[in-house]
């Protein structure tokens, strides 16, 4: 047999014919290298990019810290106000509450126990 070189697929398309997107034309530029997107733009583009990403990351970090201390604070105040009706109602409201726990779970198994006997008829049938 002769000695033949193999053709891969890079061979043929090389890497080069695809554009940079995304965090590699990112790493690319913080590595000193320079892109088709870059070029004519001088280091001005880099720094107003970048400020644009800090400015962009600090309004949405910002705001999501006082969403989340809003939320706190609202918690604290819902609790303070909701636990002395709590201990006032307990007598009421810990029997209420088993006997809704037991309506739902009668509920629940005789509708489990009406499932399984029309499968067993199916099943016999």
């Amino acid at each position: 047999m002769a000695d033949t070189a193999r053709t891969t697929h890079h061979d043929i398309i090389g890497r080069d014919q695809y554009p940079m997107i995304g965090r590699d034309r990112d790493q690319y530029q913080m590595m000193g290298g320079r892109d088709q997107y870059q070029m004519g733009r001088g280091s001005d583009y880099s720094k107003s990019r970048q400020i644009a990403k800090a400015a962009t990351a600090v309004t949405a970090g910002g705001s999501l810290l006082v969403l989340s201390s809003l939320t706190l604070v609202g918690t604290v105040i819902a609790l303070t106000v909701a636990t002395p009706l709590l201990v006032i109602f307990s007598p009421i409201l810990v029997p209420a509450l088993i006997t809704v726990a037991l309506l739902i779970t009668g509920f629940l198994s005789s509708g489990g126990f009406g499932i399984a006997a029309i499968t067993v008829f199916s099943w016999i049938y």
